[in-house]
């Protein structure tokens, strides 16, 4: 019987691929009995750890434990920050921003914290990004840019950039522009009167002694050392370097890097050098198609995406398709979660290479699934909130969202695309006392016991969105009807999307005649049975 390796070995999950890749790298390279193979990914902490972030590590992370799979090899993951870098300008998003202003230009590691939690602005950051991957469980070391050069560990590869200085420029001064090539220098000086990191011209440059000399824009020449931290690198050589220091054998980068990371394997071979293998991603496109950036604050943002969804559900968002540019927006949130529900329940049932190809043994590492799953409530009522204000303002515009009184032919209240029918109902129904919304009320119930997936969840509270039949009802909707079109023609096909099943026992919403056993609210003196509801509710929770 073939085992997991044998599989692993010729599995067609991406994962696997660049393993495979990896693997014949290292045979050829013959590393020294014991070393690790080394994964590294890159932050730069000028900014807060974002989606972008989790992405790169989360990737990384599946290639190294598909690596792990296919070789007993000893292997590292370090996260490198560039806190070296100087600040180039002050962030929008920080407090205290006159604290920063006098530091531009300085290292982050020696611009104040505007937050006041650290010695630098570069430490609250590094800081971050450390607890931003714990909170995920990856498991990495940490390096910092700053900790590096001061401590010496560049030191002999910058030796070597002193000896090969003019080959390094042969290669990076044709890709620049006429007027930046005749001030370009790889080495970047710490002032040592300013403090700041200087992009100035090198004059002269002493090999045996380990120095350059810079000359200022007020035309001063300054000799300095190459080693401890008196310089850094400008990035592609820095880049360069870091491979040749640390011994990299594995780095993703960004499709927009394609022509940084080949530059950069050109000046680590003539450092002497073998460049990393690697893997070009696509980049996250918002709901229009357009490149997300942080400064326009278009596209989802990780604590978004964790609102209404699992940390897992994130992953596997990042396993599928990685070299395919994606759409980064809410829509597809209960999709992925769908997604991912159903791979993890079909796991078990899989054998063989098909095991190695879902993506539940890539996201999950390849250990033990477990059997029942667990979600938040709230995840559910945010998520169904939200897809209902989006659904109503896409598909209806003004027409659901009115100043006018509720006998106005098209007129609702503009609070009501969150409001649940008989909500004033629920607390007698279910017991409790005391409770205010549909939120608090279903979340009294589920205090002493979590919500327990079974089974795939879907449509919550089916029927209870009764469809208005009378200008006097102003709180019945069609809700039901179109969240179900928009996210069986938007999201998914077949009515497999994750609020379906269960709850609402596949029974199709729809309206009622207009009897009064599903008029809506007691707010307008009408009332609702929602027992049957309640009903399925509490079986679900019961098991």
């Amino acid at each position: 019987m073939s085992s997991e390796r044998d599989f692993a070995l010729e599995s067609n999950a991406w994962p696997f691929q660049e393993a495979r890749k990896l693997l014949k790298r290292v045979e050829s390279a013959k590393k020294p009995d014991g070393e690790p193979v080394l994964f590294e990914t890159g932050y730069g902490p000028s900014g807060l750890p974002h989606i972008g972030t989790f992405g790169e590590v989360a990737r990384t992370t599946m290639v190294m434990q598909a690596f792990q799979a296919i070789s007993d090899l000893p292997t590292r993951l370090i996260c490198f920050s560039d806190d070296m870098d100087g600040l180039r300008k002050v962030p929008d998003n920080v407090p205290n921003k006159e604290l920063l202003e006098p530091a531009l230009g300085k290292p982050l590691t020696v611009v104040p914290d505007p937050f006041g939690t650290h010695p630098s602005f570069g430490e609250h950051n590094n800081a971050r990004l450390q607890s931003f991957l714990d909170q995920f469980g990856f498991d990495y070391e940490f390096y910092s840019a700053t900790r590096c050069y001061k401590a010496g560990e560049f030191d002999d590869v910058l030796r070597r950039f002193l000896e090969c200085y003019d080959e390094v420029l042969n290669i990076i001064l044709p890709t620049l522009g006429a007027d930046r090539r005749k001030t370009y220098s790889p080495f970047l000086p710490v002032c040592p009167e300013t403090g700041q990191v200087l992009m100035v011209p090198v004059v002269e440059r002493n090999v045996e002694n380990a120095t350059i000399v810079y000359q200022r824009e007020d035309g001063k020449k300054i000799e300095t050392s190459v080693l401890g931290g008196a310089v850094k690198m400008q990035w592609k050589a820095d880049w360069a370097m870091r491979w040749r220091a640390l011994g990299v054998d594995y780095e993703m980068a960004g499709k927009d890097l394609i022509d940084s990371v080949r530059l950069s394997g050109r000046i680590c071979r003539a450092l002497g050098g073998n460049p990393p293998e690697g893997f070009n991603y696509e980049l996250f496109l918002d709901e229009n198609g357009e490149k997300i950036s942080k400064s326009k604050g278009n596209g989802l943002s990780i604590e978004d995406w964790l609102t209404y969804a699992s940390p897992e559900s994130l992953s596997l968002y990042m396993f599928q398709q990685p070299r395919r540019a994606k759409r980064l927006y809410f829509d597809i949130i209960p999709k992925t979660v769908d997604e991912y529900f159903s791979h993890v329940q079909k796991f078990d049932g899989l054998e063989g290479d098909k095991r190695l190809q879902s993506p539940a043994w890539h996201i999950h590492g390849g250990n033990q699934i477990a059997a029942h799953l667990f979600i938040g409530i709230n995840h559910l009522f945010e998520a169904t909130r939200r897809a209902l204000d989006q659904i109503i303002r896409q598909h209806d515009g003004k027409r659901f969202i009115a100043d006018h009184v509720p006998d106005t032919p098209y007129g609702m209240a503009q609070t009501l695309r969150f409001l649940l029918p008989c909500i004033s109902n629920l607390p007698r129904l279910l017991g409790h006392h005391g409770c205010g919304t549909d939120q608090d009320v279903i979340l009294a119930l589920l205090r002493q016991q979590p919500f327990q997936f079974t089974g795939m969840v879907k449509v919550i509270f089916n029927r209870l969105f009764a469809a208005a039949r009378n200008k006097h009802q102003m709180f019945q909707t069609r809700f039901p009807r179109l969240f179900h079109r928009v996210l069986d023609q938007r999201l998914v096909d077949n009515r497999q999307h994750f609020l379906w099943h269960r709850l609402g026992r596949r029974q199709e919403p729809g309206s009622h005649t207009p009897n009064g056993k599903y008029n809506l609210t007691d707010f307008s003196g009408h009332r609702c049975d929602t027992q049957s509801n309640l009903n399925a509710l509490n079986s679900v929770l019961s098991k």
